[in-house]
C-alpha cells in the first residue's frame, strides 16, 4: 500500500514537516507494511520554503535586515534543473515577517520589504534564473518598495532626496531614479505566488484590509493608503504599468514593484507550490492520500492546500483522509472534495490548549483512530 501523507502546516504547533512525521507514525500502526511518503504542501505562504526544501531544494541563509532595521538570519532555497534553469524560492516572511515586529502603529508605518530585496540579490547571485515569491506573514505595507531599494532604486522626494524606508514614507516619493537598479531584474523570471484578489490600494487593497493586522491604527492605515496610491502613480510614470490589479495588495502591496519592473506573474499559490515541488509526480501510484491543517474552514473550500490536493486526488480515483486541529465544516462538505474520512485532534486531546501543546502526540492518535475506523 503506497500512502502520500502531504499536510500543511499546524500553525502555532507544528510545521508541514513536522505534521507528515506525526501522520507518518500513526499511520504505520495501522499499516506496517505500508510505504508512507511524507511530503509537506503549501498554499503559496508560509510554508513555501519548507515545502521546497522537503523537494530537494538547497536550503540557504543569509544576514539580512528586518522589517524595522534590526538585523536577522532569513533562509530562503535554490536548485539547478536537469534543463539548466536555477530556480530560487523566497518567503516574505522570512525577510520581511511580522513575527520579528511588534505590531504597533509606529511599526506598521516604519516596516519595509528591504530584506527581502536582498534575499533576491542573494539568489541572483546565486546564479538564479527563476524565483518564486511566496507571500504571507508580511510586516510592511509598501507596496515592494524597500526591497527594489536594496536592488539599487533610489526613490526621491521633491527636492531630490531619498525617501527613508516604510510604507509610511512612500506618499513624500515623487520620482525614481533607476540609474543603479540591478540589469539582472529584466532577464529573470518572477513568479509570484498570491491566492487573495485584492488590488494595491483603495477599500479593499492592502493597507485598509492588512494593515490593521500589523498594527496600523485607523490614522496609520490611512497614510499607509495614501502612499501605496502616490507608489502606483511614480510607478506608472517610471514604466508605463498600472499596479493597481487584484492580487497586488498581497503582503503589503509586494508584487506592484515587480509588476512594474519586471515580467512578473501572479500564480495561484496551491498550483505554483505543487509545480514546483512535484506534486502530480508524487500522486501517480499512490493508493491513499493523507493531508490536513490546523483548521479546516471555510476558508480551506476556497482552494487552500488540503483541499486543493484533495480534489487532485479525486481526480484521480484516490480517497483522501483530513485530519486536521480542528474541523469547523461538514462531513458532506469534505466528501464533495473526495474526502472518504476525517478526524479531529480536539476529539482526542483534553481541551483546544493541550491539543496545541501536544499536537504531534494528538495527530498521530488520531490519524490511527480514523484508519482503523475508515
Amino acid at each position: 500500500m503506497r500512502i502520500l501523507i502531504a499536510p500543511d502546516k499546524f500553525k502555532g504547533s507544528l510545521t508541514a514537516a513536522e505534521a507528515a512525521a506525526a501522520i507518518a507514525e500513526g499511520a504505520l500502526r495501522v499499516y506496517p507494511d505500508a510505504v508512507a511518503t511524507q511530503f509537506p504542501i503549501a498554499d503559496g505562504g508560509e510554508g513555501t520554503l519548507e515545502a521546497a526544501v522537503a523537494a530537494g531544494y538547497e536550503e540557504r541563509l543569509n544576514a539580512v535586515t528586518g522589517p524595522i532595521l534590526a538585523p536577522l538570519g532569513a533562509a530562503w532555497a535554490i536548485r539547478k534543473s536537469d534543463g539548466g534553469t536555477v530556480t530560487a524560492v523566497i518567503e516574505t516572511a522570512q525577510a520581511s515577517g511580522l513575527a520579528s515586529m511588534d505590531p504597533t502603529p509606529e511599526n506598521a508605518l516604519r516596516a519595509h520589504s528591504y530584506g527581502c530585496g536582498q534575499l533576491i540579490a542573494a539568489a541572483l547571485d546565486a546564479g538564479a534564473t527563476e524565483i518564486i515569491l511566496g507571500l504571507g506573514g508580511s510586516a510592511m505595507t509598501d507596496g515592494g518598495s524597500g526591497a527594489l531599494r536594496a536592488l539599487g532604486l533610489k526613490p526621491l522626494d521633491a527636492v531630490g532626496n531619498v525617501v527613508p524606508l516604510g510604507g509610511g514614507s512612500q506618499a513624500e516619493i515623487v520620482s525614481l531614479d533607476t540609474s543603479a537598479l540591478d540589469p539582472r531584474l529584466a532577464a529573470t523570471t518572477f513568479r509570484i505566488a498570491v491566492d487573495v484578489r485584492n488590488p494595491l490600494y483603495g477599500p479593499s487593497g492592502a493597507a485598509h484590509v492588512f494593515a490593521p493586522q500589523k498594527g496600523a491604527d485607523p490614522d496609520a492605515v490611512e497614510l499607509l493608503d495614501a502612499g501605496l496610491r502616490n507608489w502606483a502613480s511614480v510607478l506608472r510614470e517610471a514604466t508605463g504599468r498600472d499596479v493597481n490589479v487584484p492580487g497586488a495588495g498581497a503582503a503589503g502591496g509586494f508584487p506592484a514593484s515587480f509588476l512594474a519592473f519586471t515580467g512578473a506573474t501572479l500564480e495561484g499559490g496551491f498550483a505554483l507550490v505543487a509545480g514546483l515541488t512535484g506534486l502530480a509526480d508524487q500522486l501517480a501510484g499512490t493508493d491513499l492520500v493523507i493531508t490536513g491543517e490546523g483548521s479546516m474552514d471555510s476558508q480551506s473550500l476556497t482552494g487552500k492546500a488540503p483541499i486543493a490536493l484533495a480534489d487532485a486526488a479525486r481526480e484521480k480515483g484516490i480517497p483522501v483522509i483530513v485530519v486536521a486541529g480542528r474541523i469547523l465544516v461538514t462531513l458532506e462538505d469534505l466528501a464533495r472534495h473526495g474526502v472518504v474520512a476525517a478526524a479531529q485532534l480536539l476529539d482526542v486531546a483534553a481541551s483546544p490548549a493541550d491539543a496545541v501543546a501536544n499536537a504531534g502526540k494528538y495527530l498521530a492518535w488520531a490519524t490511527t483512530q480514523v484508519l482503523e475506523g475508515a
